[in-house]
């Protein structure tokens, strides 16, 4: 059974733009999904239906089998959902470490290591690192988590290809030694190309691609 699950989803704006029409899919863990679409076809919509952000004008989104509407949007989001955005949101006057065990009690330290940080970066303030530094700050909060599925919304938009193929490789490792369900949603074809599966938005219908 699909850890996360929409059936027959479709969503529409107020004035009744639709976004997303009937879309049904199954997402595992294990598996690093990529999300493509040109600007305004409703990825970042998609996204956030399946993290408990917004309710679908029709349809439903499963958990485990069971509608997240059920226990409520909170409780989905509280207990199997991890965020990565593209503008990090950490806490600005924190420490890395701080920001990681504000998630999870564990200790930081050895996830932060795994990331690449070293001891002295762990110590400064996070706005005295740089963009792929903070990246990686969010990323190892997610993954501090207990939360089986990651959500990472343009994680890479901001770095440069080194640091956007390193943060990616993170991210895959989520999924395969880890056993997230990991789903980005993506511009760039290179971070499309590490995931199991590609899916892209075309007029409101979501369909697996071939790169």
């Amino acid at each position: 059974m699909p850890t996360l699950e929409l059936k027959h989803v479709s969503y529409a704006y107020e004035k009744g733009k639709a976004v997303l029409q009937n879309v049904s899919i199954g997402l595992e863990n294990g598996k690093m999904y990529a999300i493509l679409g040109p600007s305004g076809s409703g990825k970042t919509t998609l996204l956030s239906l399946l993290g408990g952000l917004d309710m679908p004008t029709q349809g439903s989104v499963l958990f485990d089998g069971e509608d997240i509407a059920v226990r409520g949007l909170e409780h989905h989001r509280r207990n199997h959902i991890s965020l990565i955005f593209q503008s990090y949101n950490l806490i600005d006057y924190m420490t890395p470490a701080e920001n990681v065990q504000l998630i999870a009690r564990r200790e930081a330290a050895p996830i932060l290591e795994r990331l690449g940080l070293g001891q002295d970066e762990m110590r400064r303030n996070v706005l005295k690192l740089s963009g792929g530094q903070q990246q990686r700050v969010a990323i190892a909060r997610a993954l501090a988590s207990d939360a089986p599925i990651i959500l990472a919304d343009e994680p890479t938009g901001n770095l440069d290809a080194e640091t956007a193929g390193e943060i990616t490789a993170v991210l895959k490792e989520s999924a395969h030694a880890f056993g997230k369900c990991v789903v980005v949603v993506t511009h760039d074809r290179e971070v499309a190309k590490q995931a199991d599966m590609v899916l892209e938005i075309k007029r409101g219908h979501l369909k697996e691609r071939e790169l």
